[in-house]
């Protein structure tokens, strides 16, 4: 195999870093809604709703995982607005009833964020002007971003670097630097510093407002925003102001000009010389004049403890900075200081005055903090709990430092605080939260009965179901409403002699599926025995350790969903399914209208089969009732569904439609009877139809379209011909019907007449108003000639236009004004057939096209278009008013009485945008199906999700989260023909399919599963650390090891330190007695035997480890038994003691029989054999029946008696410690921590195990695997670097040392630390394309699956040469036609990393997928056009990589 691709399948989840800004908005245009004062509820309340303005402006919420840059706006529902109905999470608090994030912009950059920064403006809440993000990237590149509204993204203002030749000398020699670039931002927008390569400061002077550059405040009349930017950037070296070893700095608050505090240790200690050597740290305030450049030293203040780390500038109007240690905090400023002691170990200077103690003992290593309030500070403990820091202060002299402990919360990597009433918790080993909190004054704000309701708001709510499913044991903690206290008295100081009462509540989390240790590929438990091919695939799940401590937990990972099926019925020869309600006459009053509607259940099911129509009911069970109902069931349905608030059903056939009344018959029309004689001409075949009530819009064979008008007073239907397409002669390709529903429909904001009705209120009688929730419709066109045009219903204005939408460009956005030309039509004729001779994109045309807006305050409509070729274009609506439009919303509505009537039909959408939204998770179809069959089905709520279900041969889920797409492909049955949602009393809120070998099959999606991920996932929290998990086929168990930690008296831990052999005494002279009682945490191991389940997973045995024994590996080794002659499957558990440097190392192999009771089922574990060796047994592997053991230094073969483990062979080719062991056949690959990997084999004959050849070089391996490609076998090794490298022994090249060394085939840098590397056999593509030639007769092909610290997963893939050279030349094609995020380059980013060692650089032959999904998301033209430049045709490069993404779908 000399070629691989990389190819990222989970993007990474955990949170590094999270920061916040006005970045989409600015503090004046606030994204809120507007504040509810209805008397009743200001009764409840006390007057203090937060300076009278409720929650104030609220900036968006940053955040970075890994190198994923994804930007979030805060969307709080007011307690008065029931947009939903449904109770959200946590409570009513504040005035607010619920908060979510919604997902503005998604990024994936070619480099991993090392941190982040706002730019933000001087100015109050009214401040126009909004923020930009600053990153820096790793050695010293910065991106200034800022927000664009005529793109909808992020635009990069200003890139800064500081690498390459010309900068060297700022490395001062050195190649090698602890930590990435540091950011961080003056509070008033000035200016930015960022910290590269240890000692250099950089700092970026922002662009004043008044200056040139910017334009004046009234340049807002022109509508566009004008965001903070850097004008310059020039560099301090900090080594010239004698400045060593810098930890932290930070601007602080009040000065004149910046000023930056520095905090840097002038010589180092360690642990060791503490005692002589301790207060070694400084502060240095040093004044940014960021015209003279030269920073001069304002104060400065020694004596600080070693291990300072962290600054956290106070704000104004205390002004000064926080120092904060592992054992002390101090505050310092120019004029006043003061100490915190946290615990026993803090300690003054000279030891003489004591410092004043906290009220309980806390470590703050690893601490995260964000500012609540002004004097009040939010601290995140390594443990989790949540501490609040209270400065009290007298004007601007700080007295002392309270803390005071909260709540528990999640571990956090990065806090930052939202407005005045958020903050939000990032983190990477658990899921992240947004919660809002609420301070008061004296006595608690909640009222009695409030408090309770919030006390217990996680415990039974139904409508709470989904949040509680995926809610972390983490949330738990937090959710619970009782109050906590601050009491802090300070004589003269009123504001902080009352108490201050914190109440938390948690509003929203992320998912988090990170950081991967370990994962195990198994059976899921509804998996089908009869599978075979790519469905067979949907048989298994990942499960996978991820989080740590209180926060760990196994996510169970499944890249395409399998509903559960609750019946399954034989019915060939379907070709569409719909259900449909009836509403007789019975409710016709709005409120029962409104409450039924949601939970109303489905009367009919009706089926189309090819020459004739079955109808079935829906009540208890399915009874069909073709005969006894007025149908038309003699030939096949187009489509069925309900007209006038669900009191009619209306049916569609080739050649006319029906409109029922339940059962009834009401009316009967036929198309096109009259204006073609013989009645079988094309015009009037039906070809697609689109239902909005009450209206339908029929689309013909010949390209036509007709419209069917209801009349809701009458319940009658006229059909018409639009007066658009009259006389016209342009053909139709695809059409569909839009309803903008809801009081405030989101398209007429795009339209330059706001607030104008469109006509269609005349047209909605007053009784039903509540069933139609009245709203606009639009009827969305896409023409043969590939430009799409919008018009509204019923008048048929055209009030959008685009011309080539077939192209997929970025954005859409209103290109002509009227009717397009005739003649301009024809120009675009010429100019496709012109490009008719590089490859036919004349017959691309739209074949399907669904507009839709999902049920949401904010939600903004997705346009989807299906083309000839089976690519799915996916398009998400914004506003962007323009410079010539008018300037503001509100001005419209003024003026809204003045403009008549007349001006309806020319009102346009003109500030209507789409953005193109990548789809890269979807495999599409190779061709399109002939037939009309529409493949996408809209569902409001199945199991409570909201989406889109698309059919065919490749079906997929499309679920709406927080305004983004979701995709979950479904495997499990192949192709799917037909699909509807199903609601009746025995399948709730379910759905049904028919796939194309003819099974219908009814199910609902499994509860379990949290969709609102990369991959559908399912968390079972542990309640403890998870290290290693396996597999155990037979039985279906996962062995896993967990450690707990568990609190223990120190003179135990002691006693467990020493050696026993020598029998030492414990001294305790040197600890004092209160010393000896406390309690030290200690991490207890075990390893427990899970069975999965539906619920949570049941853990059927658990096997204790010793006190400080360390379970290392687990393994279900298979054993050829000498004395009985057989293969035994045992558990293998290798441990460690690990009781500190004084004693030697020692381990345990442990081998276990599992078994299952087949009477009751229960699971029963024997330790069938357990001995002590020397050195840890960090790796174990069975080979060829024999079992290998790499305990310390040396890898031990052993053959197994049934009793006893004998060694047969042994090498001692590894020096220090082995981290991954991978035997196929008699090959053995052994990475080593520190050493790279070994190449061995087994001989039989003379029992010997031999080196064959090794790496060199020295490398840190993480993980290592055999990549398989036919007869080719090569070597692959992560390591701490974050790159993969791909070795192949070669013992007759002269450069392999005559087969000493392992050579280079590949090298390629992750950008993340993988862990565990999976081998998983690919599936050939022409299984799945039945009746093609096989692609390749390589079927003996393994794809390596690997997870990462960071919670990616991706897969390494094996490609033959042929499609390797077309991919690379692609890729390195796109490298210059794609504009690159943040300005990164992606060849740069993938380059090996050798972090200052010596490295040569070896061959590139892995193609890197990331790069290559760019191609499907430049405009067609130009796919072509580079599809050409390279040789090939667009088809072909699509087909390659559909099949590698065919190839590599395990799960």
């Amino acid at each position: 195999m000399s070629y691989a691709a990389y190819k990222m399948m989970h993007w990474p989840t955990t949170i590094d870093t999270c920061v916040s800004g006005f970045v989409t908005h600015s503090r004046s245009e606030s994204a809120h809604l507007p504040q509810l004062h209805t008397d009743d509820l200001d009764s409840d309340w006390p007057s203090r709703r937060r300076r009278g303005g409720g929650i104030g402006p609220t900036p968006n919420l940053i955040v970075a995982s890994g190198n994923v840059l994804e930007l979030y706006v805060v969307r709080v529902q007011e307690e008065g607005a029931r947009s939903s109905g449904e109770l959200k999470r946590g409570g009513v608090m504040d005035g607010v009833a619920g908060a979510s994030l919604e997902l503005v912009c998604h990024y994936r950059l070619h480099g991993n964020v090392e941190s982040m920064g706002v730019l933000s403006v001087e100015g109050g809440d009214d401040s126009r002007r909004r923020d930009s993000i600053i990153l820096a990237f790793k050695d010293a590149k910065i991106s200034v971003l800022e927000f664009d509204d005529s793109i909808h993204g992020l635009r990069t203002s200003s890139m800064h670097c500081f690498e390459g030749p010309d900068w060297r000398h700022l490395k001062r020699g050195r190649e090698s630097f602890a930590r990435g670039p540091l950011v961080k931002v003056d509070p008033q927008g000035r200016c930015g510093g960022v910290l590269v390569y240890d000692l250099q400061m950089i700092i970026l002077k922002a662009a004043q407002a008044g200056s040139a550059l910017v334009q004046d405040e009234d340049a807002f009349g022109s509508g566009a925003a004008i965001s903070a930017h850097i004008a310059s950037s020039y560099i301090i070296n900090l080594r010239d102001l004698d400045m060593k070893h810098v930890k932290d700095f930070i601007f602080v608050h009040d000065y004149i000009e910046p000023v930056v505090v520095v905090l840097h240790e002038r010589e180092l200690t360690w642990a060791g010389r503490v005692v002589w050597k301790h207060h070694t740290c400084m502060i240095s305030a040093l004044s940014i004049s960021t015209t003279l450049k030269q920073p001069t030293l304002i104060w400065s203040i020694g004596n600080l403890p070693h291990d300072a780390y962290k600054l956290l500038a106070v704000p104004s109007p205390i002004g000064g900075v926080l120092v904060i240690g592992v054992n002390t905090i101090h505050y310092h400023s120019e004029s006043a200081s003061c100490a915190l002691a946290l615990n026993s170990y803090a300690a003054s200077v000279d030891s003489s005055q004591e410092l004043p103690r906290a009220t309980f003992s806390v470590e703050l290593d690893a601490a995260n903090a964000t500012w609540l309030l002004k004097d009040v500070a939010l601290l995140s403990t390594k443990t989790g709990e949540l501490l609040l820091l209270t400065l009290v202060y007298d004007g601007r002299v700080v007295q002392r430092l309270d803390l005071s402990k909260s709540k528990a919360s999640v571990l956090t990597s990065d806090i930052t605080t939202l407005g005045n009433s958020f903050f939000f918790l990032g983190s990477r080993l658990g899921d992240s939260l947004l919660v809002q909190f609420t301070s008061g004054l004296g006595s608690s704000m909640l009222s009695p009965g409030l408090k309770e309701e919030v006390g217990d708001i996680e415990g039974d709510l139904p409508s709470a179901k989904r949040l509680k499913v995926s809610s972390s044991d983490a949330l738990q903690d937090m959710v619970s409403g009782e109050e906590l206290s601050l009491y802090s008295s300070a004589p003269n100081n009123a504001e902080s002699s009352q108490v201050k009462t914190f109440s938390f509540t948690v509003r929203d989390s992320l998912i988090n599926v990170g950081p991967l240790k370990d994962f195990a590929y198994g059976l899921r438990i509804n998996a089908d025995a009869n599978a075979t091919g790519i469905s067979k695939q949907s048989n298994y799940e990942l499960v996978c350790c991820s989080g740590h401590g209180k926060n760990g937990a196994l996510c169970v990972l499944q890249q395409s969903i399998r509903p559960e099926m609750i019946t399954e019925v034989e019915l060939p020869g379907c070709k569409g399914i719909w259900t449909v309600y009836h509403k007789n006459a019975r409710s016709h009053s709005v409120d029962s209208l409104k409450m039924a509607s949601d939970d109303e259940y489905h009367a009919y099911l009706i089926i189309s089969m090819e020459a004739r129509t079955m109808v079935l009911e829906t009540a208890d069970h399915l009874t069909e009732v073709t005969e006894s109902v007025d149908y038309f069931v003699q030939g096949r349905t187009i489509a069925a569904g309900n007209l006038f608030g669900r009191r009619r059903v209306v049916q569609v056939f080739e050649r006319g439609a029906r409109i029922l009344d339940g059962s009834f018959m009401t009316q009967d029309l036929s198309f096109g009877g009259s204006n073609s004689e013989t009645g079988r001409s094309e015009s009037s075949t039906v070809m697609h139809v689109s239902i909005v009530d009450p209206y339908v819009l029929v689309r013909m064979a010949d390209g036509s379209i007709q419209i069917l008008v209801g009349d809701p007073s009458a319940c009658t239907v006229s059909v018409n011909t639009p007066s658009a397409f009259q006389s016209s002669t342009k053909s139709v390709s695809a059409c569909t019907l839009y309803h903008d529903k809801g009081p405030e429909p989101w398209l007429r904001k795009t339209s330059t007449d706001a607030w104008l009705s469109t006509g269609i209120s005349e047209a909605i009688d007053g009784a039903d108003s509540g069933a139609h929730e009245q709203g606009d419709i639009y009827c969305v066109v896409c023409y043969e000639t590939g430009a799409l045009e919008i018009f509204d219903v019923p008048n048929f204005n055209s009030v959008f236009f685009v011309d080539k939408f077939v192209s997929g460009k970025t954005h859409l956005l209103d290109t002509c004004t009227g009717e397009p030309a005739k003649d301009m039509m024809k120009g675009v004729k010429e100019e496709v057939a012109g490009a008719g001779r590089k490859e036919s994109t004349q017959n691309m045309k739209v074949v399907e096209l669904t507009m839709l807006r999902w049920s949401g305050r904010h939600s903004r409509p997705f346009l989807f278009g299906i083309l000839t070729d089976g690519t799915i274009l996916c398009y998400h609506a914004y506003l962007f008013e323009g410079p010539d439009g008018t300037s503001k919303l509100e001005d419209s509505v003024s003026a809204q009485n003045s403009v008549g009537a007349s001006s309806i039909s020319a009102s346009r959408l003109r500030n209507l945008r789409f953005v193109r939204v990548p789809l890269d998770t979807y495999t599409r179809e190779e061709t399109s199906s002939e037939t009309s069959c529409q493949r996408i089905t809209t569902f409001k709520n199945i199991s409570g999700y909201q989406g889109f279900f698309l059919s065919g041969s490749r079906p997929a889920w499309f679920m709406v989260f927080r305004e983004r797409l979701r995709v979950h492909p479904q495997l499990c049955d192949g192709s799917i023909v037909a699909f509807t949602v199903l609601h009746t009393v025995n399948c709730n809120h379910g759905l049904i399919y028919v796939t194309s070998q003819g099974n219908l099959k009814i199910c609902h999606l499994s509860s379990v599963s949290s969709y609102d991920n990369y991959w559908p996932v399912q968390k079972i929290p542990l309640k403890g650390t998870p290290h290693q998990v396996t597999y155990f086929a037979e039985r279906n168990l996962y062995p896993l090891i967990v450690s707990v930690p568990v609190q223990k008296p120190v003179n135990q831990v002691l006693s467990s330190l020493v050696d026993q052999e020598v029998g030492h005494q414990i001294e305790n002279h040197n600890l004092s007695s209160d010393e000896i009682h406390r309690t030290y945490s200690v991490d207890e191991f075990e390893v427990r035997i899970l069975e999965p389940s539906n619920g949570p997973w049941q853990v059927k045995a658990t096997i204790p480890m010793q006190t400080s024994e360390n379970a290392l590996t687990v393994r279900m080794v298979s054993l050829f038994n000498t004395s009985t002659k057989e293969n035994e499957t045992l558990l293998a558990v290798g441990t460690a003691y690990v009781q500190g440097e004084d004693v030697a190392a020692r381990g345990r192999i442990l081998l276990f029989s599992v078994v299952k009771n087949p009477e009751n089922s229960q699971i029963l574990v024997s330790e069938v054999y357990s001995k002590e060796l020397k050195g840890a047994i960090s790796a174990l592997a069975s080979l060829q029946g024999h079992l290998l053991i790499a305990s310390g230094p040396k890898i031990i073969l052993h053959k197994w008696t049934g009793t006893e483990l004998t060694g047969v062979a042994f090498s001692d080719a590894p020096p220090l410690y082995v981290v991954s062991l991978n035997i196929v056949k008699n090959f053995i690959l052994l990475g080593d921590i520190h050493k790279s990997i070994y190449f061995l084999s087994w001989k039989e004959q003379g029992a010997q195990l031999s080196l064959l050849a090794k790496d060199f070089a020295s490398l840190d391996c993480f993980s290592t695997e055999f990549l398989i490609d036919g007869s080719t076998l090569s070597l692959v090794v992560s390591d701490e670097q974050k790159n993969v490298q791909i070795f192949y022994y070669a013992p007759k090249m002269s450069e392999s040392w005559k087969g000493q060394k392992l050579l280079s085939r590949a090298e390629f840098h992750v950008g993340a630390l993988v862990t565990k590397f999976m081998r998983l056999q690919m599936l050939s593509p022409s299984l799945d394309r039945s009746g093609a030639a096989p692609v390749s007769d390589k079927t003996n092909r393994f794809a390596l699956l690997f997870g990462t610290l960071d919670g990616s997963i991706g897969c390494i893939a094996p490609l033959d040469e042929l499609t390797f050279r077309r991919l690379q030349s692609l890729q390195k094609k796109l490298v210059d036609a794609v504009p690159h995020v943040a300005g990164l380059n992606p060849k740069s980013f993938r380059q090996f990393r050798s972090d200052g060692k010596a490295h040569r650089p070896g061959p590139e032959s892995i193609v890197d997928c990331e790069m290559l999904s760019y191609y499907e998301m430049i405009p067609l033209e130009e796919q072509v056009e580079i599809a050409q430049q390279i040789g090939t045709t667009r088809a072909q490069i699509l087909s390659n990589l559909n099949d590698l993404t065919l190839g590599t779908s395990f799960l």
